[in-house]
């Protein structure tokens, strides 16, 4: 089959590439070229398969993201090892972007991503096999022994003797070192590598695809639908994930063609400088949106389910807009890439700025007696908590419990027990416990001694903050994604038309292996740090955090973020000068499939002949 060369497009060819045809040629050397076609239906078949490729891929990764904090309690996991669950996907991804992104511009690229697809499919699959095959959720609390005895009858917290205790926590624990669940979190992992690797065509070879054989001027506009229908995808999840958290548990060799292409994208300095920023900015995104429904819970006391819910409808569906905004202006205005760059920096450093406004916008510690508060209601240092008092010395009560109850005078309890609460009525969620002796000692309380299950709410100028925080989020969000499109056109803009899918495949390597993979690990590390009181396992070992230090995790979790984030500017203006300093001279025009190389030809051939036929600039030219 015949292919038309790319005076194709000089000769005023407005029409796209159907890519039905051969496309990719592994005996053509040169890079891809534009083919003439009557049709454009194909392309826009592909470019409609491939939007729903991102949205799945979107989705699939929200759902995890989603569900970081089930995961941890699920499977009694500290947010270090759940982080390094959630990263696995990128391990997954690490092994194949290079192979892929290289070999697989010579195949036939949609097969490819097809291909890809499917494998993306039964990772998620192998991802769900945990919840078919454990067991019921063991949740022992002072509820579930309420509901457990009939309605009549009522519990004693206090126990007076020690041995009663310990014959039932030896009686939990017996057998559990034989617990085959407890690895079962495995599966989640190696679902999660599989889906790495699926995921792993999609974006280079799609995006390659579409630059290729679309016209110029839609590019940008493609590249915004794509971003824009792949925010659908986290709102969605998000939206999946506050549904889900309502429900109960129980419901070869390299080629060497290949080193040499390496060699000469790396030693590019406009691409490695661009490659430098996106790092910083990507190890702060990724740690913030793995552990940002976390802290939304426990910062602001929202539920699991809320968090989810309002990242779905209120943070994301700005981000989407924002995409496929700064695609539509960077068309509308015919920027270059001197004029995109500006606007993509401005774009992200106001969005920077204005996320400063996070940390004054917190909330205060929960008043838990004896880790937050003294019994007496009086804040107490970090290092300086006991949970034991003289109000509950009479009772033979467990330290390394989290079951808290919250009294009527607004202070949380660890437990019934450490409350000094002495008899309960009602069961199940409606369980009231009375003659709580820890709630008398409190100098400024005189109503009356009960405690019902749950934290204490926050207070309400926490929950106006939290009106504030979702506010600075959206808009955030909005400035940020209005820079994504044009940021992302000028990657691989700034790259010879041959390494296009080299240097997107490259960019997503990078950033899945030195941001994906280690940020969630060091971003749940400092945030394990904040960690006030610990749970366990049935076998006495640490568990998941239940408590956290809200003032300590909110400078530790944003500053992190904002430390990783600032370098990035610096190295931003690097790349703007040497951006500028390269297109100056040519009106900051958009430079695409050797245009560039062969205007700049053209010109020294046109010298080299006026040279040997010794005329001067332009005299001779008609007769050369």
């Amino acid at each position: 089959m015949t292919v038309e060369t790319k005076s194709s497009n000089v000769s005023g060819s407005n029409q796209e590439a159907e890519p039905n045809q051969p496309l990719d040629d592994e005996e053509n050397k040169n890079p891809p070229v534009k083919k003439k076609t009557s049709c454009c239906t194909g392309l826009k078949a592909f470019l409609a398969a491939l939007s729903f490729s991102y949205f799945s891929k979107a989705l699939s990764g929200v759902i995890m993201k989603s569900s970081i904090t089930q995961i941890e309690r699920r499977f009694d996991l500290t947010s270090s090892t759940a982080g390094f669950v959630d990263g696995s996907f990128e391990m997954g991804n690490l092994l194949m972007i290079a192979f892929v992104s290289y070999f697989g511009a010579k195949l036939h690229r949609p097969k490819v991503i097809a291909v890809g697809s499917i494998t993306m499919a039964l990772g998620c699959f192998l991802s769900a096999m945990p919840h078919f095959f454990m067991g019921y959720y063991k949740y022992e609390t002072a509820s579930h022994r309420a509901s457990s005895a009939n309605s009549t009858s009522s519990i004693n917290p206090c126990s007076l003797h020690q041995d009663v205790n310990d014959t039932a926590l030896e009686a939990s624990r017996s057998g559990c070192e034989k617990e085959p669940s407890s690895y079962m979190w495995i599966y989640i992992l190696l679902g999660n590598v599989l889906r790495g690797i699926g995921e792993t065509p999609i974006t280079p070879l799609g995006i390659s695809y579409l630059d290729d054989f679309a016209k110029e001027e839609n590019v940008p506009v493609y590249v915004a639908c794509l971003h824009t229908i792949a925010m659908f995808g986290p709102m969605f999840g998000f939206l999946l994930g506050s549904l889900c958290a309502k429900l109960y548990v129980d419901i070869g060799s390299v080629d060497p063609d290949f080193c040499t292409s390496l060699k000469k994208i790396l030693s590019n300095r406009m691409y490695f400088t661009f490659l430098c920023c996106s790092l910083l900015q990507f190890s702060s995104f990724i740690g913030f949106i793995t552990y940002k429904p976390k802290y939304m819970e426990q910062q602001y006391g929202q539920s699991t389910s809320k968090s989810n819910f309002l990242i779905g409808v209120t943070s994301l569906p700005p981000v989407g807009i924002g995409f496929f905004l700064g695609g539509f202006i960077m068309k509308k205005y015919k920027m270059g890439m001197v004029a995109a760059t500006k606007f993509s920096f401005t774009m992200s450093f106001l969005s920077y700025a204005i996320s400063f406004l996070h940390f004054f916008v917190g909330c205060e510690n929960y008043a838990v007696a004896g880790m937050t508060v003294s019994y007496e209601g009086e804040p107490i240092p970090f290092d300086e908590n006991a949970v034991f008092s003289n109000c509950n010395s009479h009772c033979k009560c467990a330290s390394n419990v989290w079951d808290p109850v919250c009294g009527a005078n607004g202070i949380t309890y660890v437990s019934p027990c450490l409350a000094g609460c002495e008899t309960s009525v009602g069961h199940g969620k409606n369980t009231v416990f009375r003659n709580c002796r820890c709630l008398e000692i409190s100098s400024s309380w005189t109503g009356n001694n009960t405690a019902t299950l749950g934290q204490c709410p926050k207070s309400e100028a926490c929950s106006m903050n939290f009106i504030y925080y979702t506010v600075i989020q959206v808009i955030g969000g909005f400035c940020y994604a209005l820079g994504g499109t044009p940021a992302y056109m000028i990657m691989f803009r700034c790259v010879q038309p041959e390494f296009k899918a080299l240097a997107v495949g490259l960019h997503t390597l990078v950033m899945r292996t030195l941001a994906g993979i280690p940020a969630p690990v060091y971003f749940g590390t400092v945030i394990d740090k904040t960690c006030l009181k610990w749970g366990s396992t049935g076998c006495g070992q640490k568990g998941a955090c239940r408590l956290y230090d809200s003032v300590a995790n909110r400078y530790v979790f944003l500053g992190l973020a904002a430390v990783l984030r600032g370098p990035s500017y610096f190295v931003a203006i690097i790349f703007y000068i040497l951006i500028k300093k390269h297109f100056q001279n040519k009106n900051s025009k958009p430079i695409e499939n050797g245009q560039e190389d062969a205007s700049m030809n053209k010109e020294e051939n046109c010298k080299i002949k006026q040279c040997l036929l010794g005329s001067p600039d332009g005299e001779n030219e008609s007769s050369i």
